[in-house]
């Protein structure tokens, strides 16, 4: 026996997808809500007009009141679901306001239609139809557009809230989008102190650093005053989400002169930036990660030479990095259960670029057509250097 899930996916008996339940729940929630809203303004105008008629000539029941005072706001509460549909699916900011007001404006005008005209219609049909009253459209009509203005302003005082709510909503969802960012960021940062703390790194850093104190003094010393350059560059950003370009290959040229130390001749690298790039913003500590794969699953993997590319330049709008050795390629990170297996450098980098920028970026991994891993990096090429 099987049950099937809201979304259509069919799955054993008893088993909840989840967040089903509470999706519908948060759903009927949102309609009592509305409907209570609503039910209150009823009584409201109920108790104004029993008042009102209270002291005339012909006085009304309760229920006389209410009969007629209910109409008006139930049809309302009907379409109040609609109106928050409508406002959330065209809404009035940002540079589609112009486009989506006139839309609005003519949805507003069909519920003025419909609702006053129910209303009429309905009331006249139960409380003023007879023998000698029989029902004219043009009345119908005439009171449509004689509450024109009424209707127009409800649909108005119910699009507004909407769109309130939503600003708030984008800016809650900002401030966790931010926060996320700021955990990100500080992953990537533990990760490469946990690669330059690593022990075979750092075994293998110091040993080169050891070799060089006799043969070449002058070399060792500037492997130290390296290695330390790049842990206290590691951290130099920590708060910033975005640092320039130039300010990533500063960091990336440390990092490159410990491997170059440990690969000595058997590794060489390229790094070709145009001038208008450097002052590009790109997240921070983002090239490490994406080199460091280069080099481990490339470069050290090759039996002869190894070579690192690295180019970046403005083209439409865009930011285009890219790095290539001439490793194995894809191999290399291709387990033949798995599939492609991203390393956590990769998976972070990923999970940050989306973060930042959506479906506003690329981040591919290909097999280079001269042989190698090509990593493409594109992101929005914003104009300026962050502060």
């Amino acid at each position: 026996m099987q049950a099937e899930t809201l979304e259509g996916v069919t799955l054993p008996a008893g088993f909840e997808a989840p967040g089903g339940e509470r999706v519908w729940r948060g759903r009927l929630v949102r309609l009592a809500a509305v409907f209570a809203g609503w039910t209150v303004l009823a009584l409201f105008f109920t108790g104004q007009l029993y008042y009102t008629r209270l002291l005339s000539r012909e006085p009304l029941t309760w229920g006389q009141a209410a009969s007629s005072q209910l109409i008006y706001p139930y049809l309302w509460a009907l379409g109040t679901p609609l109106v928050f549909w409508l406002a959330d699916r065209y809404p009035i900011e940002g540079r589609v306001w112009r486009r989506n007001v006139p839309v609005h404006l003519l949805y507003a005008t069909a519920f003025v239609i419909v609702i006053s005209g129910l209303f009429h219609v309905i009331y006249f049909f139960l409380f003023v139809h007879g023998p000698d009253k029989p029902y004219s459209p043009a009345t119908t009509l005439q009171w449509i557009i004689y509450n024109s203005s009424e209707n127009y302003g409800v649909y108005v005082l119910l699009l507004l809230p909407n769109q309130v709510l939503r600003y708030h909503r984008r800016v809650r969802e900002g401030e966790l989008r931010s926060s996320r960012l700021q955990t990100q960021l500080t992953r990537a940062q533990l990760e490469a102190l946990k690669m330059q703390l690593h022990p075979h790194f750092l075994f293998n850093t110091l040993h080169s650093i050891s070799a060089l104190l006799h043969r070449d003094p002058d070399s060792a010393d500037r492997m130290i005053a390296r290695l330390g350059d790049f842990l206290r560059l590691t951290l130099e950003n920590s708060g910033a989400q975005e640092v320039t370009l130039k300010k990533e290959l500063d960091f990336l040229t440390c990092y490159l002169e410990i491997e170059r130390v440990r690969f000595q001749d058997r590794l060489t690298t390229s790094v070709e930036v145009e001038p208008a790039a450097l002052d590009a913003p790109v997240p921070n500590l983002i090239l490490q990660p994406i080199v460091e794969n280069a080099i481990r699953h490339g470069v050290a993997q090759t039996r002869g030479p190894g070579r690192v590319e690295i180019s970046a330049k403005r083209e439409h709008g865009s930011l285009r990095i890219r790095v290539r050795d001439n490793g194995p390629g894809l191999a290399a990170i291709t387990r033949p259960d798995d599939g492609l297996k991203e390393g956590l450098g990769l998976s972070n980098t990923r999970a940050r670029l989306e973060q930042l920028y959506g479906a506003a970026h690329r981040f591919e991994l290909e097999n280079a057509p001269e042989g190698g891993l090509l990593v493409t990096l594109e992101i929005p090429a914003a104009q300026g250097a962050p502060a």
